[in-house]
């Protein structure tokens, strides 16, 4: 199982958010290359970076700092916030992102989701941020009617590589992962499922891994406030 560290962009600084309230933050560093940097040197294989500004405004904000941390670090990342066209993806592809995540305009826009699996098959993830199960979009200010289940229905037949399952009302929270509904997800996707949102310690992301279809897991306030070990869990693949 992938243990995927985030960097979330906020002002140009990295942050975390509480249950995605960009007006409940706490900066981690001003310098979101030597945070990249350090991930890199423990050993990390994907980094998770989402642009925070790009996904309140519906563009790429912090575009320039994601090309820094491709041209000087060697991991596999992904990218998500303010991607609404193929345009943007594409610019994203060749600046060597490996994979980016959609999520409003897969809640809002299935047509232009689907274009942008079969023109980039294998390179999109679903990025399903859900509230009890209930999918929100425009950087989880917008509640939809939608269910997960609902949205892994209506993409089951494209070239998806994974989803991002994110429990908003953990994120953030070091409460711990929502092992039920995280369950749930991975038994319904016919994607592989990355999880997301209260972890607090290597104990729940060891227990995540006894998931079936749970290939990764991202990791954030729990690294930064020193609760979860990366360099540890990284080496020994839980």
């Amino acid at each position: 199982m992938l243990i995927i560290p985030a960097i979330d962009l906020l002002g140009g600084k990295v942050v975390r958010l509480k249950k995605g309230d960009m007006d409940k933050f706490t900066v981690y560093s001003d310098n979101p290359l030597k945070t990249a940097e350090k991930f890199q040197l423990m050993g990390v294989k994907r980094l998770h970076i989402v642009d925070l500004d790009g996904a309140k405004q519906g563009k790429s904000v912090n575009f320039d700092i994601i090309k820094d941390i491709v041209r000087y670090t060697d991991m596999e990342i992904e990218v998500g916030g303010g991607i609404r066209n193929h345009e943007r993806a594409s610019a994203y592809f060749e600046l060597g992102i490996n994979y980016i995540i959609l999520g409003t305009v897969a809640v809002k826009n299935p047509g232009l989701t689907k274009s942008m699996a079969s023109d980039f098959p294998d390179k999109i993830i679903l990025g399903l941020d859900a509230r009890n199960g209930i999918l929100s979009s425009e950087g989880w200010y917008e509640n939809s009617k939608l269910s997960v289940e609902e949205l892994l229905d209506e993409y089951s037949e494209y070239p998806f590589n994974s989803v991002i399952y994110t429990d908003i009302l953990r994120d953030g929270m070091l409460q711990g992962i929502n092992y039920d509904l995280t369950r749930r997800v991975a038994e319904n996707s016919p994607f592989g499922v990355i999880a997301s949102g209260g972890f607090k310690s290597n104990a729940d992301i060891f227990q995540l891994k006894k998931l079936k279809n749970v290939i990764g897991c991202i990791v954030g306030r729990a690294y930064y406030e020193g609760l979860v070990d990366i360099k540890t869990l990284v080496k020994e693949e839980y």
